[in-house]
C-alpha cells in the first residue's frame, strides 16, 4: 500500500495549519487506495541546520537528523501543507526539507498552501527546492484563501471546489508515488 506524509509546515502558536492539515488529514482517511499520516514539524523540531556535511552526502552525524531520514524515508510520496509568509513558505519547513536529500529522491509531492494569496508563492519556491531534490512535484494544488476559505478570516469553510482540487490532489500524488517506485527499486538494487 502507498504511504503519503501530510506534513504540517508550520509551528507558529496560533497556526492556521492545524485546522488545514486536520481538513486534509479527515478528506485523505477517506480514501482506500494509500495510506495516510499527519507529520507535524511542531512535534519533531529540528535545530537550525547543523549537520556538517551537505545532505546529499548521506554522512548524518546527530541524532535529530537519523530519527528525520528514518520518518520522511519509509514514505512514498507527500503532501505539504504551507503558509505563505513573505512570498515563500515557512522557515522551519525549509529547514526541515534541507536536513535529507536521497529521502526525498523520486517520490511525489503535492501541496496545499493557504494565505491572503492563496499561499502560491510558497509553493512557487518550494516547487524549485523539490526539483533540486528529484522530488516529483504534482499539477493539482490547494490554494485556500483567506478571502474565500476562512469565515471572517479565522475559520476554515473551503468552497466546494477546493473539495474537489483536494481530490485532484490526492490522486495525483497517489499514482505518482505509485508510477515511481520502480525508479525508487532500480536506484536501490
Amino acid at each position: 500500500m502507498t504511504e503519503i506524509a501530510i506534513i504540517v509546515g508550520s509551528t507558529r502558536p496560533g497556526r492556521y495549519s492545524d485546522a488545514v492539515s486536520q481538513w486534509v488529514l479527515d478528506r485523505a482517511k477517506e480514501r482506500t487506495d494509500a495510506t495516510f499520516e499527519l507529520i507535524d514539524l511542531a512535534d519533531r523540531p529540528l535545530p537550525h541546520l547543523d549537520e556538517p556535511v551537505p545532505a546529499s552526502g548521506g554522512a548524518y552525524t546527530h541524532d535529530h537528523t537519523k530519527a528525520w531520514s528514518r520518518v520522511i524515508g519509509r514514505f512514498d510520496g507527500y503532501v505539504f501543507v504551507t503558509p505563505e509568509y513573505n512570498h515563500s513558505t515557512t522557515g522551519v519547513l525549509k529547514n526541515a526539507i534541507d536536513y535529507l536529500y536521497a529521502e526525498w529522491n523520486d517520490k511525489a509531492a503535492g501541496f496545499v498552501s493557504y494565505g491572503v494569496a492563496g499561499g502560491t508563492r510558497a509553493v512557487e519556491h518550494l516547487r524549485l527546492v523539490a526539483a533540486e531534490l528529484r522530488l516529483a512535484t504534482v499539477r493539482s494544488a490547494v490554494a485556500l484563501s483567506f478571502h474565500h476559505d476562512f469565515e471572517e478570516y479565522v475559520t476554515l469553510t473551503p468552497e466546494p471546489r477546493q473539495e474537489a482540487a483536494l481530490t485532484d490532489l490526492f490522486d495525483d500524488v497517489v499514482a505518482w508515488s505509485g508510477a515511481l517506485a520502480p525508479v525508487r527499486a532500480a536506484r536501490a538494487a
